[in-house]
């Protein structure tokens, strides 16, 4: 069995692609499976990370503000194409999936033209434009949530599975989480992050959160930046006199997130379907500010299927006040109850097994 996992740029699109290829090598140990991405995405650290091989491949977006960059933009898909064709020669794979993001789409495409089956994944519920487009000559089209299904032309394909979420979220103990980190079972944690890239009004929050809370003993304050506004939060914070070595943490990037939201009391983050799915598999309370810069307000949607079963709270960027912000999480902390209610009904939106569903409806994985 030869499987290509195709889909990149952000963690949203690689996770689930590794969580797939993860339930495949558990049902086909000696299936040989390849990503392919792109050279511009976190899949070139984050793939071979978690034990696969990866080509990468010269694509990107179209560049709607300065139209000249698209002619290295059609450039890289020239190339990019020629590229997918030699891979998929070169490997010979059973199977392509494809999970979104630039790369997916010159490599799905290729796969198409040269007969050998494919599938994709769309996390969101309003999908992507390289997943609407892959539609019509996939075999199934499998949905992190079922509303996406509307935005579709062939609801024959689809396949209604959840977002899959790595093994390592599921069944992590807080106590040990909470022990390998430094944190006592007294501490009320909190962990801020905005997607793996980094938010930069959610870390504009945060750094009035952190003033607000950085003399409370019991309150650990755990924050990860993204890369491009680590050095920014961390020069504001010193300005400000923060000492973020007692009972605040400052991160680029958190790489063991399943330790530290199993650790977490209470999460604040963006809405991006994984880490959606994946809150809601450890059963963390959460308070969702989505990015209102994505393609059909996604996040938004993603976040509300949460909120309305009373797992999480949303607030919507243009309404984020950081005094509100700071109250709504003395209050939170002050109610243990509050929390508790919230928890077991972020655990009810938990996906069930999403890869597991995906792996039973890839033919090509009949036996």
């Amino acid at each position: 069995m030869k499987v290509i996992m195709t889909g990149g740029g952000t963690g949203g699109h690689i996770y689930p692609a590794i969580a797939i290829a993860d339930e495949i090598k558990k049902r086909f140990p000696d299936a040989e499976i390849l990503f392919v991405g792109a050279k511009r995405g976190l899949e070139k650290t984050l793939v071979p990370d978690n034990g696969y091989p990866i080509k990468l491949i010269p694509v990107q977006g179209f560049n709607r503000k300065n139209p000249l960059k698209n002619v290295e933009v059609l450039r890289d898909l020239k190339q990019g194409n020629k590229l997918s064709k030699q891979i998929l020669k070169e490997f010979q794979p059973d199977v392509v999936i494809g999970t979104g993001g630039y790369a997916s789409a010159p490599v799905v495409k290729m796969a198409q033209k040269m007969h050998i089956p494919t599938y994709i994944h769309e996390q969101n519920a309003f999908p992507g434009v390289t997943n609407k487009m892959l539609e019509k000559h996939v075999e199934k089209v499998f949905l992190g949530f079922e509303e996406g299904s509307e935005y579709f032309r062939h609801p024959e394909k689809h396949v209604a599975t959840g977002n899959p979420v790595r093994k390592s979220f599921y069944g992590m103990d807080r106590e040990q989480a909470r022990k390998d980190l430094g944190f006592r079972k007294k501490d009320f944690v909190l962990l801020a992050f905005g997607g793996s890239q980094g938010a930069g009004r959610i870390n504009q929050a945060m750094i009035s959160v952190i003033e607000a809370f950085q003399r409370i003993g019991d309150m650990k304050i755990c924050l990860a930046t993204g890369r491009y506004y680590y050095d920014a939060v961390c020069s504001e914070l010193t300005e400000k006199k923060i000492d973020i070595n007692s009972n605040i943490k400052v991160m680029e990037y958190i790489s063991d997130m399943n330790r530290y939201l199993a650790a977490a009391d209470l999460v604040i983050s963006r809405s991006g379907a994984i880490t959606v799915a994946e809150v809601t598999v450890c059963g963390k309370p959460a308070i969702f500010i989505p990015s209102p810069h994505v393609t059909g307000n996604h996040q938004y949607f993603n976040a509300k299927a949460v909120a309305e079963k009373g797992g999480a709270v949303v607030i919507e960027e243009k309404d984020l006040d950081h005094q509100s912000l700071v109250d709504r999480i003395l209050q939170m902390k002050k109610d243990p109850e509050i929390l508790r209610d919230m928890a077991e009904k972020s655990l009810l939106c938990a996906p069930v097994d999403a890869a597991g569903v995906i792996c039973d409806n890839i033919r090509e994985f009949e036996r």
